[in-house]
């Protein structure tokens, strides 16, 4: 069994229905070869370009746990990362503003972990003041320090004044307040970098700036961010823009706009405007060949589409769009013990010995059949019940799952591709009630006679 330091937070968002936020490396399967080709694309964007990755994929591929992993590998190549989720409310895609202010909100570095904007530009002055000391052989209690500082602080920010001068002023008067102990002032200077959208006038007279940070403005603070990164000795940024399939539900004025967002945010990584970004786009078929995706913005479409092969066996893992193939049953199975071997228990043998590899190819069996034998749609729920059965096998020495446990898919539970997955399967088996080993296949009302629940018991 081999618990690991993120085994408690890996089972708490499994038990959830989530996915992890740490530790995605050991239970990650079948994304090797993508990483490898994601790797060597890092080592090209580091070097002080830019590039983009379209990973497309049906529900239950594991688009966002692919992004989120690739962002964890990233990080330890000292990127920082941002995965920001499209919607229809909250981070619509054609408000550049919102997206940039959600990236802000989940900046995150592995020294800093989430929320880490606040600690890049503290540490960027710090540098700043280190760069003097070293430099100038100034030590911070010498009254020339902090005219040295300010001096040097004017070098660093000569670049980023031709390219955002707002972005730089800002900057300089957060170092200024920050240093007079202003602190109240400085935050508000921060929230006003970060696209918060109601920072008092009086600070930002400070800084000699006004409004806020909206449409086209936002793309160039993007840019002042990717300096300020790559002023602060990381290797860039990598965004991740998950779930853009949303757009297609938008009316067409909307999805114009919104893929003219993503054709403009191409167009600056062409000009080589974005030096340091890795964009990822997740999405599924539809998004990249439907008629209300991609394809209705053709400039955009010729520049991502790609010709898969009939054998995914030989795709082009640097090609600029990629997919992610089903999950098999023995993936699946693979994943289940993993997470089985890192379940934080005192009593691990039992653990094992309860849930072994018979019960889980049980498990794998009985949910996937639930869905008509659409592995796709089984993983999420596969591992939360999978999470529940080893709670009780932790919690009660009597419980056995082979003899205990009984499947319940309730309608309740499931996402809404799995709901229609499982309503699939049912209209086609239509097998009369007690007809399954010891009628254990006989459908239980739960109050809702159209669509009854499903419970199985496994015995092993």
């Amino acid at each position: 069994m081999a618990v690991v330091a993120e085994s408690t937070d890996i089972v708490n968002a499994l038990r959830s229905g989530l996915v992890p936020r740490r530790g995605l490396e050991q239970f990650a399967t079948g994304l090797d070869a993508l990483m490898d080709a994601v790797h060597q694309e890092l080592d090209f964007v580091a070097g002080g370009k830019g590039l983009s990755k379209w990973i497309r994929g049906e529900y239950g591929t594991g688009k966002t746990f692919a992004a989120r992993y690739l962002c964890a590998r990233a990080r330890q190549r000292r990127f920082a990362s941002a995965e920001v989720q499209i919607s229809i409310n909250d981070t619509p895609l054609h408000h550049l503003e919102t997206v940039y202010r959600r990236l802000i909100e989940r900046l995150e570095t592995a020294a800093d972990g989430p929320n880490a904007f606040q600690a890049i530009v503290e540490g960027w002055l710090y540098q700043v003041g280190e760069e003097v000391i070293r430099l100038r052989g100034i030590g911070e209690d010498d009254p020339q320090f902090a005219d040295a500082t300010e001096q040097r602080l004017e070098d660093k920010l000569s670049e980023l004044s031709r390219r955002n001068p707002a972005f730089a002023q800002v900057l300089r008067a957060y170092h200024r307040a920050t240093h007079q102990g202003d602190f109240p002032t400085a935050q508000g200077l921060l929230a006003w970098l970060a696209g918060q959208p109601h920072t008092d006038r009086s600070i930002l007279r400070v800084a000699g700036v006004k409004g806020k940070v909206d449409g086209q403005a936002a793309l160039t603070f993007l840019v002042g961010l990717l300096l300020l990164l790559r002023q602060s000795g990381y290797s860039g940024l990598v965004v991740v823009l998950d779930e853009v399939e949303t757009i297609q539900r938008m009316n067409a004025q909307t999805r114009e706009k919104s893929l003219n967002a993503l054709r403009q945010l191409m167009d600056m990584l062409a000009k080589e405007e974005l030096p340091g970004l890795y964009l990822v786009v997740t999405g599924t078929r539809d998004f990249f060949d439907g008629y209300k995706g991609l394809k209705s913005l053709a400039p955009l479409y010729q520049r991502v589409q790609v010709t898969f092969a009939e054998d995914p066996g030989f795709d082009n893992l640097r090609a600029p769009q990629v997919h992610l193939l089903p999950f098999t049953g023995e993936r699946l199975l693979d994943v289940g013990r993993r997470v089985r071997d890192l379940y934080p228990s005192a009593d691990t043998e039992r653990i094992a010995q309860r849930v072994d590899d018979r019960f889980l190819q049980a498990l794998v069996d009985q949910v996937t059949a639930g869905f008509g034998g659409q592995i796709a749609l089984a993983p999420r729920l596969f591992l939360r019940e999978l999470v529940d059965v080893l709670d009780r096998v932790d919690q009660h020495p009597a419980y056995d799952p082979a003899e205990h446990y009984q499947l319940d898919l309730d309608d309740a539970k499931l996402t809404p591709q799995e709901l229609a997955g499982k309503h699939a399967a049912s209209s086609q088996s239509q097998s009369p009630p007690g007809t399954g080993d010891n009628g254990d296949n006989a459908p239980e009302p739960n109050g809702d006679s159209e669509a009854p629940s499903r419970r199985q018991r496994l015995d092993g």
